[in-house]
Formats: structure tokens, C-alpha cells, sequence
């Protein structure tokens, strides 16, 4: 039986109606009219008005006026995950102490099934700094997270990784990836201009769990500080990095 065939066995129509509202509002900064969401997705709204109230009354999507908008509520879901509330709880403390000493903020990285996650963030003090926000979905190939869940899978690990991520627009992998990534495993860490932010570094040091395999990334957007003279440089905000990791790293702690 092929893929095509598999996947029209047991179908769901009004599961995939609702899934389809979900992804269409996730995508949209603005609310959308329910006129509006039947013509994107090809359907009448009179088939997905009452899907669409039952999201509504979940909590799962929120009405205002005639426009209805994606709530936080997915989101949450998500982090209900043990061993994802684990691993932020663990992180955490690291990670603010990292950012008061190295003056930089950072981010913590999770792959699950082709997609990079940040899961967690802290920013920098002062007033300014380079932040993305919990919840975005980031390259496998041109960051400096992706090359470090690339650089430690096995052959077979990396071959399903590349299966399983669906590239965004702007992703472009570097002729000599497999090469960068023998360094990064090498070296146990990964340092590179920023391929999306001019003037920015990526320094990314993997999370190990006790069988040492990849648990997560934490990710440092380097910018130097031109306020602030005395402010860490580029190899002592790295050093601090990889002494961040191997506090959350400890064995025996790290989250499954």
C-alpha cells in the first residue's frame, strides 16, 4: 500500500478542518474572519463555523469582533511535556546567570521530528540585544544550533534529519557543511557569523544527556557591546558558553 494510499485509510475530516484553521491562524499576525479563513483554506464557512466555535471554547483560538486569532494555549500544551519541563527548569538558573556575566542573551534549542524549537530564552541586561522569541522554528543548516543536533547524530540520525526537516525560504546549506560539521563535533561546539543577522555570532554548545547524545542547544547571538569597553569578547562569552552546558549537562540530569 503506498504513503498516498496509507494516509486516506482512516481519515478524519473534521480533525483536519480544525488542524487546518489552527495552522492557517499560526501563520497570520493578524485575526482573520471566518469569510477569511474558509476562502484560504477552499471550504464553505458554513462547514467550519462550528469547528471553528469549538476552538473557540477550548481556549485554543480567541474571538474578538468577527476575528478570530490563534491563542497561547498550544503552546502550553506543549511545554506540559515532563522532559521539556524539566529541561527548562534545569536551564534556566544557567542561563541567567550566563547572560548577567557574559552580558549576552541566549537561547535554548529543541529538535522534535525536522524542526528546531526555541523553547526558552533569556535576555540580555540593559536595554538592548539580539532575542528571538520562545516558540520560533530556526534552520537546520545555516545555524549554528543545526549544525550541532548535525554535527553529533550518527549517519543514520543525520540521514532522517535531513528527511524530516522541511527547509524554509531561506535556507541554503553550504558546500562544505559535512566538513564544518566534523569541526564542530571536533571541537564540541559551533561559532559562525549569522547567515540571517548582520553583525551578529552564533555560538551554539550542545546540552549532553548521560548517554550523551544531544538533549537540546544553548545558543549565545553574540554582538559586541561598543558601550561597554570592559563587556566580555567573542572567545570569553564562548568559554563561558561551554561552561553554562556542562553545568546543565551534569550526569545523571539531564533531561530525557
Amino acid at each position: 500500500m503506498s504513503d498516498i494510499e496509507d494516509e486516506g485509510r482512516y481519515r478524519a475530516p473534521a480533525l483536519d478542518k480544525g488542524l487546518d484553521m489552527i495552522e492557517l491562524l499560526a501563520a497570520r499576525e493578524e485575526g482573520m474572519t471566518l469569510k477569511d479563513i474558509a476562502t484560504a483554506l477552499g471550504r464553505s464557512p458554513t462547514e467550519l463555523y462550528r469547528m471553528l466555535d469549538r476552538l473557540a471554547r477550548r481556549g485554543y483560538v480567541s474571538r474578538h469582533g468577527d476575528s478570530y486569532q490563534l491563542t497561547m494555549k498550544l503552546f502550553l500544551v506543549a511545554h506540559q511535556r515532563p522532559q521539556i519541563r524539566r529541561l527548562i527548569a534545569q536551564a534556566m538558573p544557567a542561563m541567567r546567570r550566563f547572560t548577567n556575566v557574559a552580558e549576552q542573551a541566549c537561547h535554548l534549542v529543541k529538535y522534535d521530528r525536522g524542526d528546531l524549537v526555541i523553547i526558552a530564552q533569556v535576555e540580555a541586561p540593559g536595554y538592548w540585544g539580539v532575542t528571538i522569541r520562545v516558540g520560533a522554528q530556526i534552520g537546520l543548516v545555516n545555524s549554528g544550533s543545526g549544525h550541532v543536533f548535525l554535527a553529533y547524530a550518527s549517519p543514520e540520525e543525520k540521514a532522517l534529519m535531513y528527511e524530516e526537516h522541511e527547509p524554509m525560504p531561506y535556507e541554503v546549506a553550504s558546500p562544505g557543511l559535512e566538513e564544518r560539521l566534523k569541526d564542530v563535533r571536533r571541537q564540541g561546539y559551533e561559532s559562525m557569523e549569522s547567515q540571517q543577522t548582520p553583525a551578529v555570532a552564533n555560538l551554539s554548545v550542545p546540552i549532553l544527556g548521560a548517554n550523551g547524545a544531544v538533549q537540546a542547544v544553548l545558543t549565545c547571538p553574540f554582538v559586541r557591546r561598543l558601550e561597554n569597553p570592559n563587556a566580555p569578547d567573542r572567545d570569553r562569552v564562548l568559554r563561558i558558553l561551554v561552561e553554562t552546558c556542562r553545568e546543565i549537562s551534569s550526569p545523571g540530569e539531564a533531561a530525557d
